[in-house]
């Protein structure tokens, strides 16, 4: 694969780290603006930052894209719109987008910027980059828990794909993450998660029992490794992959360089025919910083083996440990494994208590004092209480790595452009300025001066050097210079700076534009950013229960469900079969109710197939709707006649744009986000192109994950196949005793749901009043006998026959009256 058609793409949440990442070799580089990122915790960028950071990256040949990857209030859509037409007319060369309404509003009113599907999407099939493509998508991001084959699938629908090959994973699929927003009210898909997945939890058993107490195993039940792919690059190039994405805007300036330093030489060694990573640069990239490392599904489903349960941060490196102890001045011989010098950053792994830090300000080395020292040396330094004999030294800071890292950036670590000189002076006439670039580039500039005969010093190669060399403020050094001139003349220094500066602006533009031709210019938009409000006539609400087993569609049936929304992700670890969903059909015909058919949120390639079948199965039983949950079966779903497709809940619609893109694309309903308020979930209703749906009881899902915690510490999935019983309630405990139900589905993922149960029985009625179609119960995580008590009382609340109570206990109202940052 030729080298123009490979992208390492780098980070930048700072100035320092674009700067780190140009000069390391990234080929692109993605950043966020001030709103509308998925990091909002970094430092970012604001607009007038951003127009920097286009020419600088744009002057070195580095593509820069922006994350505009969050859901998006209605409230917000005037704020986004301007922002969309800044990035356009700026010129950065794409935006990564998960919102469907934000993908919508950009197409029509900036349909030259290109668009790249997030992660956040949930792209999990060929078919869903098949999707994205349709709904206007340049590149398609990967879900990260695709193998290596499943990548190739879906680089063969001739889209651009890009994947991520280093730095922190996320335990949960993208966009399918409530956790933070759930416990706290920091949102993922807002670009505020407060990573409650890197926190202690134990694995307990209906009895409130650890699972783990004596085993193999941490706490930290849901932190990932990291991922580093240098073993398997070139596998992944070979899979056809376009985009390299290296994970870290939350990351210092000396991580992207050291990071993209050493992803730059595999790369370029693999495109050179020779592939090899040096063991240095192998070092250097789990110095600064690791949890230790992992491929995720890459090649393998590792299990716990994937999983940093012991540490959920910055582990270091093993550099030695306590050979002997003098506590009474806190001093210690070290053991060495690996070189150490004055300034390292040491972390101890004490035996009570955790772990101790310190910086290394003196070393002893046979009593005499060093600055370095080496593997298999003893050395005595100073050390914190809590140090004990042969306890484990990590060096945590290397400070001859960050010294190394720091050439990348700032003032010091300028990378110019070389330009050659042709400066001419005749007399009578104006001296010109050529610059030409190492791309044959040139600018050109000349003085309003005329030529002189000198009266007193002539001008001469050094004097005209010495003013063309003048380059500091700009991106070029001076290469070469030819001074062509008459004897004997003269001009002002003043207008020869003035022609050089001229010289330099036109060089710019030219090298600009031959990168990064101008796209047109947009500076208003006239469609109106929202539907206009209407009431709803002739439309009342209908109760859904979602059930996943026979029984529980009896039960609610019997209750007084209106729709059956049957499938989808089941936690009953049971995979439906044809005849379940003929005999789903056949009690809600017999009943007189509806039928729905729901698939689950995540469809793996392998799995495609099987969906095929499936729907033409569905399109002979006939239901009301189908509700799609990945969006890799939408265009699948509708290929089949007849079949009335919802937009589920995993898909994030949370505006009016959105609702209009489903529309579009032929939805005959939509569920919203759970994480908007009811203030929100009103202006949707009254504005909504399509009947909309929400939940109003059940165990919201938190996260959806490939990886199980059970089946990777009780059933030893690293091993080979799962030994765990995966109809053993377990549940994960936190800090606070909060205890959040992990559930299995039919495909062995793992649903973490909440630890409260949502309910809105007091509030339903006001969502029937404001003109929501259909009120779902989530009965997945109830037996027969809990859901039809639930469906009986919401029935009877709904029709009048009992006063609305206050709502169950232990229960809470989600979102619904709070929201989320």
């Amino acid at each position: 694969m030729e080298k123009k058609k490979l992208e390492l793409l780098a980070p930048a949440g700072s100035w320092e780290a674009l700067e780190a990442a140009v000069n390391a070799g990234a080929d692109a580089v993605y950043m966020g603006g001030k709103a509308f990122g998925a990091r909002a915790y970094a430092s970012n960028f604001d607009q007038e930052e951003m127009a920097r950071a286009v020419y600088f990256a744009h002057m070195h040949r580095v593509r820069l894209y922006i994350t505009v990857n969050t859901l998006v209030d209605d409230s917000e859509l005037e704020e986004l719109a301007a922002y969309l037409l800044f990035l356009n007319n700026v010129g950065v060369d794409g935006i990564i987008v998960q919102d469907m309404g934000v993908i919508r509003l950009a197409r029509r009113l900036v349909p030259q910027l290109p668009l790249h599907a997030s992660t956040q999407m949930t792209l999990t099939n060929s078919s869903g980059v098949d999707f994205a493509v349709a709904a206007g998508m340049e590149r398609s991001v990967l879900a990260r828990e695709l193998s290596l084959k499943e990548i190739q699938a879906a680089c063969s629908r001739g889209s651009e794909i890009e994947t991520f090959i280093h730095g922190a994973l996320c335990v949960c699929y993208s966009g399918q993450c409530l956790m933070s927003s759930l416990i706290g009210g920091r949102s993922g898909n807002r670009g505020r998660c407060a990573q409650p997945c890197r926190l202690p939890y134990k694995l307990l058993n209906g009895k409130g029992e650890d699972m783990l107490a004596g085993k193999d195993a941490g706490q930290y039940l849901l932190s990932p490794k990291d991922m580093n792919t240098l073993a398997i690059l070139p596998q992944m190039i070979e899979a056809g992959v376009v985009s390299y994405k290296i994970e870290g805007r939350m990351k210092r300036p000396e991580y992207v360089a050291v990071v993209v330093d050493a992803y730059r030489r595999a790369m370029d060694s693999y495109l050179a025919g020779d592939y090899h990573v040096p063991p240095e640069d192998l070092a250097n990239i789990e110095q600064i910083f690791n949890r230790d490392f992992t491929t995720a599904y890459l090649t393998n489903r590792p299990g716990k083996e994937m999983m940093s349960d012991r540490r959920p941060n910055n582990r270091g490196v093993l550099i030695g440990r306590v050979a002997k102890l003098d506590k009474q001045r806190n001093k210690a011989s070290v053991k060495l494994e690996k070189e150490l010098h004055l300034g390292d950053g040491l972390e101890f792994w004490v035996s009570v208590g955790g772990r101790v830090g310190t910086t290394v300000t003196s070393m002893l080395l046979n009593g005499k004092n060093v600055e370095a020292a080496g593997a298999g040396q003893q050395v005595v330094i100073d050390v914190p209480n809590g140090v004990r004999l042969n306890d484990r030294v990590f060096r945590t800071l290397d400070s001859r790595l960050m010294a190394y890292a720091q050439q990348f950036f700032g003032p010091d670590a300028k990378r110019r452009i070389p330009v050659d000189a042709v400066v001419t002076a005749s007399l009578g006439q104006s001296m010109t300025v050529t610059l030409t670039d190492d791309e044959g580039n040139t600018g050109y500039g000349e003085t309003d001066f005329i030529v002189e005969a000198a009266r007193k010093r002539a001008l001469d190669d050094g004097v005209v050097r010495k003013q063309i060399d003048r380059l500091g403020t700009t991106e070029y050094f001076l290469n070469s210079l030819r001074f062509e001139h008459d004897e004997g003349v003269m001009v002002p220094m003043s207008e020869m700076n003035e022609a050089r500066r001229m010289a330099c602006e036109s060089l710019d533009a030219a090298r600009l534009a031959a990168f990064a031709p101008a796209r047109q210019t947009v500076h208003k938009y006239d469609e109106p950013l929202q539907p206009k409000a209407h009431k709803r006539t002739g439309i009342s609400s209908v109760l859904t229960v979602h059930c996943d087993s026979l029984g529980k569609v009896n039960s609610a049936l019997r209750a007084g469900a209106e729709r059956i929304l049957f499938g989808g992700d089941c936690f009953n670890h049971q995979l439906p079969s044809n005849e379940d969903y003929v005999k789903a059909a056949e009690l809600c015909r017999k009943a007189g109710r509806q039928l729905a058919f729901a698939t689950p949120r995540i469809v793996k390639e392998a799995q495609l197939g099987y969906f095929d079948k499936l729907f033409a199965l569905w399109q002979q039983l006939e239901p009301d709707l189908v509700y799609i949950n990945n969006n890799g079966l939408w265009p699948l779903g509708r290929k089949y006649a007849g079949l009335k497709l919802a937009a589920d809940m995993s898909l994030n619609i949370f505006n009016s744009q959105a609702l209009q893109f489903w529309q579009e694309n032929g939805a005959a309903a939509a569920v919203l986000s759970p994480e908007l308020t009811m203030a929100q979930v009103e202006h949707l209703a009254a504005v909504s192109p399509v009947p909309l749906e929400c939940v109003i009881q059940g165990r919201l899902e938190m996260m959806v994950s490939e990886y199980c915690v059970g089946g990777s510490f009780l059933g030893r999935l690293h091993e080979g196949p799962c030994q765990f019983n995966c109809r053993e309630q377990l549940y994960l405990g936190d800090r606070k005793e909060a205890r959040f139900p992990v559930a299995t589905d039919q495909f062995c993922r793992m649903h973490i749901l909440n630890a409260h149960e949502l309910s809105l029985l007091a509030n339903v009625q006001h969502m029937a009043e404001i003109g929501v179609a259909s009120l779902r119960i989530d009965g997945r995580d109830y037996d027969e006998a809990r859901l039809g008590e639930l469906v009986t009382l919401y029935r009877q609340v709904l029709g009048g026959a009992v006063a609305a109570p206050e709502n169950l206990p232990g229960t809470t109202r989600g979102h619904y009256f709070r929201g989320v940052m």
